[in-house]
């Protein structure tokens, strides 16, 4: 070998030795992640993308290509669980540290309040920690999150987990608003979430659902009181009887008996039919309806006939 080949060798070496150390000391930087983190689907640049995205200390280019050889990141919910954690152990997690879920079920017509005591008992987590991530992160006071099972990672905090229900819904509502009217506006979908929550608690099935949303326009646009029990079912009240002494002592705006209108924000989750049923009331002249010995409700447009029904 001439003494340009060598010098050559030599050159080649040096930079070779030069690229594996500035990657090993890439790798080996510390870095701070979540206990656990969510990778979409998608390819390794949209990965590395939506990560970067997600305040996680990547570099798109280089870590891009540390992953096309450690293996492509697994979709869902991985373990990160791990410190001290440099970029290489979390890059080796994102493609063989799958998470452990618990499976936690969301009722329509169930509030927040519940969920979330549901979530601290199955996960550990603090339900103030809870309540405080939710207000920090959103205005809605309840009806927002989606009702429907969720797959929920062990070793989630409780500000991930808030923000990653608040995420889902977000999409969610959008998409359901913008499929019927083109365009998602905010000031609309509140007022029908508040009396899609309304006929979530009232109706006793789903057939019933635009009836009950008949009654309550009906009722509305003859400036009479809503009068209807389910409202006062909100927060922590979810699962309590009301009677007349709670109808009387509840000076909340959520009592529809004392106050007209709507209450100022909804008492509980929607199902998907309760939206489209609070969208689409059936054409009806009913003002009242009473729970009848089938288990149903009795519609009526007048209270004397309306009287008659409670008797049977």
């Amino acid at each position: 070998m001439n003494s340009k080949n060598i010098q050559i060798f030599l050159i080649v070496c040096d930079v070779a030795f030069i690229i594996i150390y500035s990657l090993l000391f890439h790798l080996s930087r510390p870095m701070v992640s979540s206990s656990v983190a969510f990778v979409p689907q998608g390819s390794i640049s949209q990965i590395i993308s939506y990560m970067v995205d997600k305040n996680f200390d990547l570099h798109e280019k280089v870590d891009k290509y540390m992953l096309w050889m450690i293996g492509k990141p697994q979709s869902g919910w991985v373990n990160i669980n791990q410190s001290p954690l440099t970029r290489g152990d979390f890059l080796y997690k994102l493609s063989h540290a799958k998470a452990p879920l618990k499976v936690i079920t969301y009722i329509p017509g169930e509030t927040k309040e519940l969920l979330f005591v549901q979530i601290a008992l199955a996960f550990d987590l603090s339900y103030e920690k809870l309540m405080q991530e939710y207000a920090l992160a959103t205005p809605y006071v309840d009806g927002f999150i989606v009702p429907e099972t969720y797959y929920i990672p062990v070793g989630i905090s409780e500000k991930h987990l808030v923000h990653f229900l608040l995420a889902h819904a977000k999409k969610y509502h959008k998409d359901v608003f913008e499929k019927i009217f083109g365009e998602f506006n905010e000031t609309k979908w509140q007022k029908f979430i508040v009396i899609a929550s309304i006929i979530q608690k009232e109706a006793a099935n789903t057939d019933e659902m635009a009836l009950v949303s008949s009654v309550i326009y009906n009722r509305l646009k003859k400036d009479m009181k809503l009068q209807m029990d389910g409202t006062l079912n909100y927060g922590q009240y979810s699962h309590l009887k009301i009677t007349p002494q709670r109808i009387r002592e509840d000076t909340s705006p959520y009592n529809t008996y004392m106050y007209k209108g709507l209450p100022p924000n909804p008492v509980c989750s929607v199902s998907k039919e309760a939206i489209f049923a609070a969208i689409f009331p059936k054409t009806t002249n009913y003002l009242y309806f009473v729970k009848n010995k089938n288990g149903t409700h009795t519609f009526s447009q007048n209270y004397e006939t309306h009287l008659e029904n409670i008797k049977n």
